[in-house]
């Protein structure tokens, strides 16, 4: 029996149900991976494609039909509301009901939020959810920054929890030992920055479940001076859309095959995970192609065999 179910939203993405096939048809070019993939979509769109690519019907690939899909212009709590149909409602019914470990999708990102914050609910004690972006480092190594713009307005006591759960993912799914966790600040001293760096200095100094050392400037965030930093979704945000526009520019200055610059192109990476919900959520970007898919499988499959949700549980009891 394969030990983790995973979800995948078949329909959802600019490019769906075509690149959510390919992408499949990669992830499952792997015959040592364990998994059980319920394909969650219009049985009428996918199955050709499925057959198209070889893949087959065998113990690693469940069909659930879902004949609705929820639009990108659509309101998110509307649309899960009145489409209980769609192959997003019908992913977080699977994945509130135990039917399968996580559920992945690059369809309405406002509905996979709703969704994620109503259907599978946050981990007692978390505060507020947040979604992570992984930045490459010059030598090589990964880090995370968080929060990217789940919550655009913190408190102390937000970022303070988000070090917790950067870590935890660091740890658990980057196998970074002991992950250094840094405060993005406009200076290193500890009195410098605004009054929201001002008052997380001392929360994230005190706390005994991170290994925080200190601030760190935006010109450190590339180099290797802490595996998580931590910030205000605001500011992460923007730092986000920028480290964007990097892989843009070096791809129009035909320098996308550099191989530190190519690590900025969002496929690498699949998608987000949302952290601090109770079961690992995984939103891709709506242009998605088909390595964007096969890595989100792969990242739904390391939240749930490393048991993130459950050690984040841990955490906060």
């Amino acid at each position: 029996m394969p030990k983790v179910r995973i979800g995948i939203d078949m329909m959802g993405g600019d490019y769906a149900p075509s690149e959510a096939v390919k992408g499949l048809a990669l992830y499952l070019n792997d015959d040592t991976i364990e998994t059980l993939i319920y394909c969650i979509g219009s049985e009428t769109e996918m199955v050709p494609l499925l057959q198209s690519h070889g893949i087959q019907y065998d113990e690693r690939i469940e069909i659930v039909h879902a004949p609705e899909i929820i639009g990108y212009n659509e309101h998110p709590t509307k649309a899960l509301r009145e489409k209980q149909k769609s192959s997003i409602a019908i992913g977080f019914h699977l994945l509130s009901t135990g039917k399968i470990d996580a559920f992945v999708s690059a369809g309405n990102t406002g509905a996979m939020l709703v969704g994620a914050m109503y259907s599978i609910k946050t981990v007692d004690g978390v505060l507020r959810p947040t979604i992570p972006t992984l930045v490459p480092k010059l030598n090589g190594n990964t880090g995370l920054l968080l929060d990217v713009g789940m919550n655009a307005d913190c408190k102390p006591e937000h970022l303070n929890q988000f070090a917790i759960l950067g870590s935890q993912y660091a740890e658990s799914v980057l196998d970074i030992e002991n992950p250094r966790v840094g405060l993005l600040n406009v200076g290193e001293e500890a009195e410098k920055g605004n009054l929201l760096c001002q008052a997380t200095y001392p929360l994230l100094k005190e706390n005994k479940q991170i290994n925080f050392i200190g601030n760190i400037e935006g010109r450190d965030l590339f180099k290797d001076k802490a595996d998580v930093v931590v910030c205000d979704g605001f500011t992460g945000n923007i730092v986000l859309k920028m480290a964007e526009s990097i892989y843009e520019i070096a791809a129009h200055r035909h320098l996308e095959d550099d191989e530190y610059l190519h690590r900025f192109h969002y496929e690498n990476y699949g998608g987000t995970p949302i952290l601090g919900i109770a079961k690992p959520v995984i939103i891709g970007h709506g242009i998605s192609n088909d390595k964007a898919f096969k890595n989100m499988l792969i990242q739904a499959m390391q939240m749930a065999e490393s048991d993130f949700c459950g050690k984040v549980k841990t955490d906060f009891a």
